[in-house]
């Protein structure tokens, strides 16, 4: 007996093949500007690599410190257990200490007189999050008043300082890159409130003895713009104009002891990415990295181009010629496109029509490649191709 599907069952099929959700759009090839000198990738490049997934922390409130983004590496999270990442700052080639500060109700709060702590781990460029603050019980004023200090590869210092109702010279006020720039604004909250920095560090580059990148900070104190990225001109200091000088690759956090018990709390920071100038991807890049990485691109979509058959082949040995003109695949493609082009002439009627889709695809990666120089003017199978489907009565792409 022959069973045939019910209108439920026809009504569900249809709804999964109408309704199912498509892969996501990444961008297409032969699309966007090519790559050129100083851009490894296309405009809307499928092939850019696609932003990592942090999951976001929360906003720390009066009471309570906020919880870091997934992929923050936690320096100090209110437990004395995390402690054991800090050390006290002792003179180079002096055994390391343990540090003397102490962790009381969830921070981490200077000894005074007991000098700086560091971490153990080194670090340089970061997104770095501090949350601290100065004594409830209001002593002293200016530089004397609730003053610690954050110093960034254990170099550069961005000002911890009790400025509320609080004057002091404006190069050392809180949020102060200190001796170099001012903050924007006065943000603080009251003595004894948690105050919280935001902190993105590029350290100074240097070539050959020479600086290419000064390095910059950008600071935020209580979600309120204070460094908008702040040109380094050194390490700065204490009274002494601050000259530029090459930073190491790596450093430690110091926190200050500035003779205050100040209070540290949730402390994390995320690794940030090279910037081009370092050989990363982060900005403009020279013409030598783009090279380099425009030749990783190619030699991937090459590698993929030999697990593929048929057009699909063709489509993506072209694409890697948009990131490189290799002679030997670009004759491979001319080779497949002459193929292809045979074997549309054998279709007539509604065998033909059927690639008219495919065919129009293959004649927009021609004129892409040939409206950017990488294929010369005039190119065989891109004039058959055109001469084939405006003989067909096909929309044509333009040239």
């Amino acid at each position: 007996m022959k069973l045939y599907p019910t209108l439920a069952t026809v009504c569900s099929m249809l709804s999964i093949a109408v309704f199912a959700p498509a892969a996501p759009s990444t961008g297409s090839a032969f699309y966007g500007d090519a790559p050129d000198a100083h851009h490894p990738w296309a405009v809307h490049d499928q092939n850019r690599p696609q932003p990592k997934r942090v999951e976001p922390g929360t906003f720390s409130t009066a009471a309570q410190p906020g919880k870091p983004p997934s992929d923050a590496i936690i320096l100090f999270d209110g437990t004395a257990a995390s402690l054991a990442k800090w050390e006290s700052d002792t003179k180079p080639g002096t055994p390391n200490q343990a540090t003397k500060w102490i962790v009381r109700d969830g921070a981490l709060e200077c000894v005074p007189k007991s000098g700086y702590v560091r971490t153990k781990e080194q670090f340089a460029d970061c997104q770095l999050h501090v949350e601290w603050a100065a004594p409830t019980a209001v002593e002293g004023d200016s530089q004397g008043r609730g003053n610690s200090g954050i110093f960034l590869m254990g170099i550069a210092e961005v000002q911890v300082l009790d400025n509320y109702n609080n004057p002091t010279y404006a190069d050392g006020f809180a949020a102060s890159v200190y001796g170099i720039n001012p903050p924007m604004a006065n943000a603080l909250r009251a003595p004894g409130e948690f105050q919280v920095y935001d902190i993105v560090f590029r350290r100074p580059v240097y070539r050959n003895g020479e600086v290419i990148d000064a390095g910059r900070v950008t600071v935020f104190c209580n979600g309120v713009l204070m460094q908008d990225a702040t040109p380094l001109e050194g390490p700065g200091g204490h009274m002494k104009r601050s000259v530029p000088i090459e930073f190491p690759s790596q450093g430690p956090l110091k926190l200050q002891d500035h003779g205050n018990p100040v209070r540290y709390r949730n402390i994390w920071y995320r690794p940030l990415p090279p910037r081009a100038i370092e050989g990363g991807t982060d900005g403009v890049l020279t013409a030598e990295a783009t090279t380099a990485k425009r030749h990783e691109i190619a030699t991937q979509l090459r590698t993929d181009a030999g697990t593929l058959s048929g057009t699909a082949r063709m489509l993506r040995f072209a694409e890697s010629l948009c990131y490189e003109n290799e002679a030997a695949t670009a004759t491979q493609v001319e080779a497949l496109a002459d193929e292809y082009i045979e074997r549309l002439k054998k279709l007539s009627g509604a065998a033909l029509d059927a690639k008219k889709g495919e065919a129009k695809s293959v004649q927009r990666a021609l004129a892409y490649l040939q409206k950017n120089k990488i294929l010369t003017a005039p190119y065989a199978p891109k004039t058959q191709l055109d001469a084939l489907t405006k003989a067909q009565g096909w929309d044509e792409v333009k040239k």
